[in-house]
C-alpha cells in the first residue's frame, strides 16, 4: 500500500534501431501528473508502454510498475484488469455503437452509466447516436467515459483536448480536475495544450528527444518563463499580448505557430477564499485558428486546491506555444469516404507507414456512419448558413454546399501541413476548391480521373499537383495501389521537406507579359532583377490569377501589372479573362501597384472558326493557327476604363496608373493592324475622368508608345516611389 501508483524507471524504448524513449523515469503517488513537450518527444511512446500498447517492432527495457507490481511484461488486458484504463490520442469510439450502447458495454452496472452522463450532459441528450454521428468534443466525452467505466486506479489520457472548441476543452478540463479532486484514481496526463497542462496537473514533466528532461510542480513551470524557453521554445507575453521580438544577435528560427493559452491567475488555483472565477482558454495547436479562436471565456467556480500544490500567486500571463512546421504538421486525407472509403484509408495507411501524423475528412453528404477523423457534420458546421444548408436532402445542392464548406474548414485548420484527396469528377469538384483557398507552397495532391483533361477549373491559379488515376478510383487493384502510393509519397515527401525560407532571398515582385507587351516588360525586368525576384506571368487568364494568388498569400513585395488585357476579355466575352475578380485583392491587401493598359486593345479568342458569330465582321488579326484577336471598340474601352478605374480606386496600398498615348500593344502603331487612337482615347479619357487622384493614388499620361523603353523608364521609376521602405533599402544595398 506504500507503493507509489505509478513508477517508471531506466525505460528505455527501441522501434528496431531508432532509440525512442531514452532512460526515462518519473513516479506518479497521486493526483495528476503532466506530460508536455513537442510533437515526436516520446509522449505518446510513453503511454504506449505503459498501457502494452507498443507495435510489434517495439521492444521494450526497464521497469514500470502499478502499485508496485512489474507489469511491463503483461499484455494490455491484463494491465487493464490490474487498474490501467487509457483515453487514446483520437478517441478511437466505435462509429456503429450508439454512446448508450458503447457505455453499457464496459460498464458493470446501469447505474455507473448514469454516473457518466452526470459527468457528460452532452453525452445523454446524444445516447442514441451512433459514434459516427459525434462531434469531435463529444466522441471525446465519450472516450473519456468508456475509460472511467472500467473503474481504474490510472488514467492515462493522450491530448484528451486535442481537436476541440475552448467550451469543450473546459468541460474536460473541468471534469480531470474532479477527478483529482476525489482522489479515488490518479492521471497521467499527456497534453498539448500548455495552459490545461498548467491548470489541471499538480506536477509536470517535460520531455525532450525521448528523456524527462524536467520534472517540477505544475505552478512552477508556469512561473518560469526562462524554463518554458529553455525546454518547450514557450515564449509569454502579457495581457496585452504582445508578439515577442528576437533580439537582431539570434539566429533566424524556424517557421512557427504561435498558439496562445490564455491564463486568468497564476498557477489557475486560487486561495480557498478567493471568490474570483478562473477561466482557460482552450486554445491548442489543433484549433488555435477558424471556430476556435471567436470564442469567450468560460468563468467558473473555484475549487479548493489540492494540498500538495499550494498556490502561487503570479501576474496573468500569455504562454505561446510554437510548432514547428516540419514536425508538427499534419497530412489531411479527404474525400467521400462513404463511396472512397477504401483507396482514402490506403492513402492514410501510406502516410502513417511514412511516420506521417494523418487527420481524415469525410465529405459525404449521405448520412451514412464515417470511419473518419473529422466527420461530415463538423465540416459542414463550416457552411455560413449551417450543416442544414449541406444535408438539405438534395444531392446536388448538398455536394456544392459541402465544396463550400469544406474549403472554410481547411482555412481553420493550424496544423494542415499538406491536402490530398482522390475521386473522379465529383470528387474532385470537393477536395479542389478548398485547395485552391490553401496558400501556395501548401502542399496539394488530387488523384483523380479527369487529370489528363482541361484541370483549369480544378487547378485554376494554384499549385495543385493533379495525378491521373489511369484506372477509376475504385478498389484496390495492381495499379491503383502503385498510383495512390506514389501520390502519398509525393506529399509526403512536401510535407516533411519543406523549401526553406531565407531571409537573404530578393524581394519578390509580380509583372504580367503579353506578347505584344514583351520588350516593355523585359526592359523593367532588367532593370530591377539585381534587387528584386521577378515573377512574370503570362496574362492569359490563369497569369493573372496565379499573380494574384501569391499577391494574397503574402508572397509579392508589390506588382507591376504592365499588361492588363485580361480585363479586354472579361468586359467583351474573350477566351483568356481572369475573371470579375482581377484586381480585388489589391482591395484586401496593402500592396504597392503600378500599372498601365497593355494589350486592352485586343480580345482573344481560338482559331479563326472558333470566333462567335457575333464578331465576324470585327476588325481581326490571326496572331497564329491557335489564337485569333479581335481590335476593341470605343464603347468597349470605355467600359474597361470603368471597371479598371474602379478598380483601382478600391485599391488599398500606393497606386500609380501610366497611360502610354503612342499605343497599347505591338500592334498598335501607325501602319499597324490594331491601331486605333479613337479607341484609345476613350479608353484614357475615361480612365482621366473616373479615377480619384490623390497623394498615393496618381495617374500619368505619357506620350510614349508602351514599348518604348522611356515608358519601361517611367515604370520603374514609378516603382521606386512606391515600393516599402524597407525593400527601397534592401534595393539599393544590393545594387550598392
Amino acid at each position: 500500500m506504500d507503493a507509489p501508483l505509478l513508477q517508471v524507471d531506466n525505460l528505455d524504448i527501441y522501434y528496431g534501431r531508432a532509440h525512442a524513449l531514452q532512460g526515462v523515469g518519473l513516479t506518479l503517488e497521486r493526483g495528476v501528473l503532466g506530460i508536455v513537450g513537442r510533437n515526436g518527444m516520446g509522449k505518446t511512446t510513453l503511454c504506449n508502454a505503459i498501457c502494452g500498447l507498443l507495435p510489434p517492432v517495439g521492444r521494450a527495457t526497464g521497469s514500470v510498475r502499478l502499485a508496485g507490481e512489474e507489469i511491463l511484461g503483461l499484455p494490455p488486458e491484463r494491465r487493464t484488469k490490474r487498474g490501467i484504463a487509457y483515453v487514446p490520442q483520437g478517441r478511437r469510439v466505435w462509429p456503429s455503437l450508439s454512446v448508450d450502447e458503447t457505455l453499457r458495454l464496459v460498464a458493470p452496472k446501469r447505474r455507473d452509466v448514469d454516473k457518466v452522463y452526470a459527468m457528460f450532459p452532452r453525452l445523454a441528450e446524444r445516447k442514441g447516436n451512433g459514434g459516427a454521428q459525434l462531434s469531435g468534443g463529444e466522441q471525446q466525452m465519450l472516450a473519456i467515459g468508456r475509460a472511467l467505466l472500467l473503474e481504474p486506479r490510472l488514467l492515462v489520457m493522450d491530448e484528451p483536448t486535442e481537436g476541440l472548441a475552448p467550451v469543450i476543452v473546459e468541460q474536460v478540463a473541468q471534469a480531470l480536475r474532479a477527478l483529482a479532486a476525489e482522489g479515488r484514481i490518479g492521471v497521467l496526463l499527456i497534453e498539448q495544450n500548455l495552459g490545461v497542462a498548467i491548470e489541471v496537473a499538480d506536477r509536470i514533466g517535460v520531455m525532450v528527444n525521448g528523456r524527462i528532461a524536467q520534472l517540477m510542480p505544475a505552478a512552477e513551470l508556469g512561473a518560469d518563463r526562462a524554463l518554458q524557453e529553455r525546454l518547450l521554445g514557450v515564449r509569454s507575453s502579457g495581457e496585452a499580448e504582445e508578439e515577442a521580438t528576437p533580439a537582431a544577435s539570434e539566429p533566424a528560427a524556424p517557421a512557427v505557430t504561435h498558439i496562445r493559452v490564455a491564463r486568468a491567475y497564476g498557477d489557475g488555483v486560487p486561495a480557498l477564499d478567493d471568490p474570483a472565477p478562473r477561466t482557460v482558454r482552450g486554445f491548442n495547436r489543433w484549433n488555435a485558428g477558424g471556430t476556435a479562436a471567436p470564442a469567450s471565456d468560460i468563468p467558473r467556480a473555484a475549487e479548493p486546491a489540492p494540498p500538495a500544490r499550494p498556490a502561487v500567486p503570479r501576474p496573468a500571463t500569455v504562454l505561446e506555444f510554437p510548432v514547428a512546421a516540419s514536425s508538427e504538421r499534419s497530412a489531411y486525407v479527404a474525400g467521400t469516404f462513404d463511396t472512397k472509403g477504401r483507396e482514402l484509408a490506403y492513402l492514410r495507411q501510406c502516410l502513417e507507414k511514412l511516420g506521417l501524423r494523418v487527420v481524415t475528412v469525410d465529405l459525404s453528404t449521405s448520412g451514412k456512419p464515417s470511419p473518419a477523423s473529422v466527420h461530415p457534420r463538423e465540416v459542414a458546421r463550416h457552411h455560413p448558413q449551417g450543416e442544414a444548408a449541406v444535408f438539405s436532402g438534395d444531392r446536388g445542392s448538398a455536394v456544392t454546399a459541402m465544396a463550400l464548406a469544406f474549403e472554410r474548414y481547411v482555412l481553420t485548420r493550424r496544423d494542415l501541413g499538406g491536402l490530398i484527396s482522390a475521386g473522379g469528377s465529383g470528387g474532385t469538384a470537393l477536395a479542389t476548391p478548398a485547395m485552391r483557398a490553401l496558400p501556395v507552397g501548401v502542399p496539394k495532391m488530387m488523384v483523380s480521373t479527369v487529370a489528363s483533361g482541361d484541370v483549369r477549373p480544378y487547378v485554376g491559379p494554384s499549385d495543385i499537383c493533379m495525378m491521373y488515376s489511369v484506372t477509376d478510383v475504385q478498389g484496390i487493384n495492381r495499379i491503383s495501389e502503385r498510383v495512390l502510393a506514389n501520390a502519398a509519397h509525393a506529399l509526403a515527401g512536401m510535407v516533411t521537406h519543406p523549401m526553406p525560407e531565407s531571409d537573404a532571398r530578393k524581394p519578390a515582385l509580380g509583372l504580367t507579359m503579353f506578347g505584344v507587351t514583351t520588350p516593355c516588360v523585359q526592359s523593367v525586368t532588367k532593370q530591377l532583377e539585381q534587387a528584386y525576384d521577378c515573377l512574370v506571368f503570362h496574362a492569359t487568364g490563369t497569369g493573372g490569377q496565379s499573380m494574384e494568388k501569391l499577391a494574397g498569400s503574402d508572397l509579392l513585395a508589390g506588382v507591376i501589372d504592365v499588361s492588363t488585357t485580361e480585363i479586354a476579355d472579361e468586359i467583351v466575352g474573350g477566351t483568356m479573362s481572369a475573371g470579375p475578380a482581377r484586381l480585388d485583392v489589391f482591395a484586401q491587401q496593402a500592396l504597392p501597384w503600378v500599372g498601365s493598359v497593355g494589350a486592352m486593345d485586343m480580345v482573344n479568342f481560338g482559331a479563326r472558326d472558333t470566333v462567335p458569330e457575333r464578331f465576324r465582321g470585327r476588325r481581326l488579326y490571326q496572331h497564329n493557327a491557335s489564337v485569333t484577336l479581335m481590335r476593341t471598340t470605343a464603347d468597349e474601352c470605355r467600359a474597361m476604363g470603368a471597371f479598371l478605374a474602379a478598380k483601382c480606386n478600391a485599391m488599398r496600398g500606393p497606386v500609380r496608373l501610366l497611360l502610354p498615348e503612342g499605343g497599347v500593344s505591338a500592334i498598335d502603331r501607325p501602319g499597324q493592324p490594331f491601331h486605333d487612337p479613337q479607341a484609345n482615347l476613350a479608353l484614357f479619357d475615361t480612365l482621366a475622368r473616373e479615377f480619384r487622384s490623390s497623394a498615393d493614388h496618381q495617374l500619368v499620361r505619357l506620350p510614349h508608345h508602351i514599348n518604348d523603353e522611356a515608358f519601361a523608364d517611367a515604370l520603374v521609376a514609378a516603382w521606386r516611389a512606391v515600393a516599402p521602405k524597407e525593400e527601397r533599402t534592401h534595393a539599393t544595398h544590393r545594387q550598392g
